[in-house]
């Protein structure tokens, strides 16, 4: 009789944390996570001032080949200037902590950008990982596009095939370019959930 208890009770503390363990990773279609965090152009990057404008949130990390693929090709920064193009507002967002790979200062990311020419809105620091985590961030590259209204319309990888080769690129099914296109045609996202792949994002611990 005890041990049903026990199992009862057991039972019942799973069910309790199961909506909360839901929420640590946004859902498409609901609202995205808001958050502030220090940003490379100076000040704190809010989100919820950024309502009226569809956002993409890009994590990021500059020594993972995965990104480096996409920025070396020019992948990414046509992209960005895609987004640019829309009036939509491209936010990099770097959750390395300090010490670990990719970690960079705002001289750096700004630095590195330009050599890249690559051309982001900004680039959001989350050095503790409190906006990666927020997200359910995994991976560099991965992406989250925020419509108007704040509400999530995908999240994901950037394209079909999980390599560092630049020759996949060509052969890939470009996620966020066919996003792009089909918001530019007053249209839903019409896969808003895909596998991102890449390097592990590089929290703390």
């Amino acid at each position: 009789m005890i041990s049903q208890r026990l199992f009862g009770l057991m039972t019942l503390s799973l069910m309790l944390l199961m909506p909360a363990a839901a929420k640590a990773e946004p859902v498409v279609g609901q609202p995205a996570p808001a958050f502030s965090a220090a940003a490379a152009e100076g000040g704190t990057l809010n989100l919820a001032a950024l309502r009226g404008k569809t956002v993409i949130l890009e994590w990021t990390n500059a020594d993972c080949p995965f990104v480096q693929k996409h920025y070396q090709s020019g992948n990414i920064p046509n992209l960005q200037k895609q987004a640019q193009s829309q009036n939509i507002v491209w936010l990099q967002v770097i959750s390395s902590a300090p010490g670990k790979q990719g970690f960079v200062d705002a001289a750096t990311a700004k630095k590195l950008n330009q050599e890249r020419n690559a051309t982001p809105a900004n680039t959001v620091f989350d050095p503790d990982g409190a906006v990666g985590k927020l997200y359910g961030a995994t991976n560099t590259p991965q992406l989250f596009i925020i419509d108007p209204k704040g509400v999530l319309l995908y999240k994901g990888g950037i394209d079909s095939i999980a390599s560092a080769d630049q020759a996949d690129i060509a052969t890939a099914e470009n996620y966020i370019s066919s996003a792009l296109k089909e918001l530019a045609a007053g249209k839903p996202i019409s896969k808003a959930v895909t596998k991102p792949y890449g390097c592990t994002v590089k929290y703390a611990g």
